[in-house]
């Protein structure tokens, strides 16, 4: 028989798959039909719903057979260097130009974020747009997945989001509590749920359908208590597998819940955070006065950074708000960031191991820890900030 051989080649090709996917699964991400050993760049781009620019990229060179595979393959400069299959997402950082002090935080977790991939020709920057574009593909990251149902709590004074997985369980459950940011966070639920875990975000200070200024812990014991039965009681939530996780502050009160409330979780999520308060409370109940009240303890860089750190230091916490430990009947586990400078959890950490220990309760407690990890430990592939602005929101210029 005759061969025919074709001199066509098929325009370069980039993909990702699946191009739907939890912001926590991982993606392949392959270009293809390019010339063999060439140089070539990958970009990431997206836009956050505050609408800042951020962007990521990676250089790379092409393989004998024109192929390029960020799962295999070493990025030799740009947003990372080595074999880092999900770089561009995690490396993303907000544009040249864009406001500082940001941080990628999803608030509307119906929505995917849009990230635009491209395969530019040569080792280039993203804003060097002379440079030719070979090909783009575009990707849908998201907190929710499909089927997950999201209800909004406002029930016995109870200001939450619950999210339910998939099917009609009944789903081991988390109560989920963040820190003094206030407000009512929904994403780490959300992917809970989309995990197969009923959770509950819930507001606790800082949110306009709950009592008193903003800047106040206007609730109390009680009203954490009643979120945890409410999610306890729910149809669809095994009651006897209901956990807490706590963030920063949250975590002074996911231990106040377990050890003072009466209510029984049957684990404990720590990260990063406090056994008692250097804010003085106003009642037993556990509402506080103005919480600025620490800045006697703020300390700051050369830049201006302010560092919290030292407020949450077990020997500057009010003797009175420290948590019983040896109370805690369930297991506990705590997430330190090593390089924290918003909470001393390093130390808070060993308070809590030693106390237990002396309490014959050591079998409680398992610590992970992250050398150079910072105060907020999210989830996989989320990209990191190095400092941001936490209650003063940047002007939109």
């Amino acid at each position: 028989g005759v061969r025919w051989k074709s001199s066509y080649r098929p325009a370069p090709l980039l993909t990702a798959a699946p191009v739907r996917a939890l912001i926590d699964e991982q993606i392949s991400i392959k270009g293809s039909f390019l010339p063999p050993r060439c140089p070539v760049t990958v970009c990431a781009q997206m836009h956050s719903e505050d609408g800042d620019l951020w962007e990521a990229f990676a250089h790379y060179n092409t393989n004998a057979d024109g192929t390029v595979n960020l799962i295999r393959d070493q990025s030799v400069g740009g947003s990372y260097l080595g074999c880092e299959p999900m770089g561009l997402f995690w490396g993303l950082q907000p544009a040249s130009g864009e406001r500082e002090g940001l941080r990628l935080r999803k608030k509307d977790v119906e929505t995917p974020y849009i990230v635009f991939m491209s395969l530019l020709e040569g080792h280039v920057s993203p804003r060097e747009r002379q440079s030719t574009e070979l090909a783009a593909v575009t990707t849908e990251r998201w907190y929710m997945a499909p089927g997950v149902q999201r209800i909004e709590i406002r029930q016995n004074g109870v200001v939450g989001t619950l999210f339910l997985p998939p099917g009609p369980g009944p789903f081991p459950a988390m109560l989920d509590l963040w820190g003094m940011g206030g407000g009512l966070p929904e994403y780490r639920s959300a992917l809970f749920a989309s995990r197969g875990y009923a959770s509950l975000s819930l507001a606790y200070v800082g949110h306009k359908e709950l009592p008193g200024p903003q800047n106040c812990i206007n609730v109390g014991d009680s009203y954490f208590k009643s979120a945890f039965h409410l999610l306890q009681d729910h149809q669809q939530v095994c009651a006897d597998r209901v956990g807490i996780i706590g963030l920063s502050f949250g975590v002074y009160l996911t231990l106040r819940i377990a050890t003072q409330t009466g209510v029984k979780p049957s684990c404990l999520i720590c990260i990063n955070g406090p056994v008692g308060s250097t804010i003085m409370l106003s009642d037993a109940d556990g509402k506080t006065v103005q919480f600025e009240s620490d800045q006697k303890y703020w300390t700051y860089d050369d830049q201006g950074h302010v560092s919290f750190r030292d407020i949450s230091l077990p020997a500057n916490l009010l003797p009175e708000s420290k948590v019983k430990l040896e109370h805690l009947a369930c297991p506990l586990m705590y997430i330190v960031g090593e390089d924290d400078l918003s909470a001393s959890s390093i130390e808070n950490a060993n308070l809590i191991e030693e106390t237990l220990r002396a309490a014959g309760k050591s079998q409680l407690f398992t610590r992970l820890s992250y050398p150079g990890a910072g105060h907020l430990i999210e989830p996989p592939y989320t990209p990191n900030s190095r400092a941001s602005l936490w209650s003063v929101k940047p002007i939109k210029r």
